[in-house]
């Protein structure tokens, strides 16, 4: 495979649900050595927003990125800064590079997590010297829900919420929340008997751990308490995870301060350890709610090819995404989605309900790196002053 045709990849991207525009042609070079790579990639890619795919000698895709100038992006690889063991690691496993250009960088961050959440390339989820593998922060499992780690978002929790980065740091803060909750943290196949549900004969349910004679669990497991009680430590997680309840940060802080009144100073060391994992989280999710609270409106975005995108932000999530309209014929056409639209933002969106929620992470830091774009939002309501002043700029120019 000394060389790979442009238009002719050995590997799809797949479709992008986020693009209202026509198809995005893929792009791709291909050799046996990197000075081959590197004069196609100084020869055939462009300057322009995109995302960038990276295929070793099989054609398996192994690495996305995405960049706001992709020729620069593709050759700082070679570059002999970037012999160090990710970017060089990567270069050396690489038989073909293909990439797609976007309009913006902001649709290039969207399709860049689209496609590593789709084809979960090895180079971005493992493998890689110094990255923190995200992971999400769920709370759920039937009967008895409990703060669990899952390297993709389940589709049948109470709540899940991430990404979050570095597992070390997040299973220290899942073990202090399900201890500060008093929720359980067992296998899914310990048997769970709640102290409401009749029974023929008068049983003694052991615990299956000490966590109840510790008072850091309710016990389930053993009908110490009932199932409403239970759920009302669960309402308590979710006021957590909704970026409202600071109790864990406070009982750990409190744990810590009491070892260290005592000289014991190894469990004062793990409480404060646990509190730092903590005090990340609850940062983290603080943003998150600001996010879903303030950021309900539409985001226009200029493409450098004249393609404009308007994104529906609802509860700072990506809710849907259409062309921004250029002439009345396309406005009227337009109509019925900015109806829907409209009827979407007046109601409240609850936590991962909408199509995209793993996009608020993205939505809340990419408004919080480039504060003044804000500033170029407008309400559903204000879609007819906008079209019409966006039209007279077209008109005047």
């Amino acid at each position: 495979m000394e060389a790979i045709l442009r238009d002719q990849p050995t590997f799809g991207f797949g479709v992008d649900s986020l693009n209202p525009h026509p198809p995005r042609g893929i792009e791709a070079v291909g050799g046996k050595t990197k000075e081959s790579l590197r004069g196609q990639v100084m020869q055939l890619c462009p300057r322009v927003p995109g995302v960038y795919g990276m295929l070793n000698r099989t054609g398996e895709l192994i690495y996305v990125g995405k960049s706001k100038s992709l020729r620069s992006r593709l050759l700082s690889y070679f570059a002999d800064s970037s012999s160090d063991e990710k970017g060089g690691r990567i270069i050396e496993s690489t038989r073909a590079i293909q990439w797609e250009t976007q309009p913006s960088e902001f649709a290039s961050l969207l399709r860049e997590q689209q496609l590593i959440r789709r084809h979960s390339p090895r180079w971005n989820v493992q493998g890689v010297p110094k990255r923190q593998r995200p992971v999400y922060l769920c709370l759920g499992r039937l009967p008895a829900p409990y703060f669990f780690l899952s390297a993709k978002a389940p589709a049948d929790c109470v709540a899940i919420e991430g990404p979050f980065y570095g597992a070390g740091r997040m299973q220290r803060a899942i073990d202090g929340l399900n201890k500060v909750f008093r929720l359980r943290d067992c296998s899914q196949k310990q048997l769970f008997h709640f102290a409401e549900q009749l029974q023929l004969f008068d049983l003694d349910h052991r615990p299956g751990c000490l966590r109840l004679e510790l008072d850091t669990c309710l016990g389930p497991c053993a009908a110490a308490c009932t199932h409403e009680d239970y759920q009302l430590q669960v309402s308590a997680a979710e006021s957590f995870l909704d970026g409202f309840n600071d109790e864990p940060i406070i009982a750990i802080s409190e744990q810590m301060k009491r070892a260290a009144a005592k000289q014991q100073y190894e469990l004062a060391a793990s409480a404060r350890r646990t509190l730092q994992s903590l005090e990340y989280v609850h940062r983290k999710l603080a943003i998150l709610a600001k996010a879903r609270r303030e950021y309900t409106f539409i985001y226009p975005v200029n493409g450098y090819d004249g393609l404009n995108t308007w994104y529906l932000i609802h509860g700072g999530e990506v809710a849907d995404v259409a062309a921004e309209p250029r002439t009345e014929a396309d406005y009227e056409g337009l109509k019925p989605k900015l109806r829907q639209w409209r009827a979407v933002t007046k109601s409240s969106i609850d936590r991962g309900h909408g199509p995209f929620p793993h996009t608020l992470a993205l939505v809340a830091s990419w408004f919080r790196r480039n504060r003044d774009e804000k500033r170029r939002t407008f309400a559903p309501e204000n879609v007819r002053r906008r079209f019409r002043a966006s039209s007279l700029i077209v008109a005047r120019s």
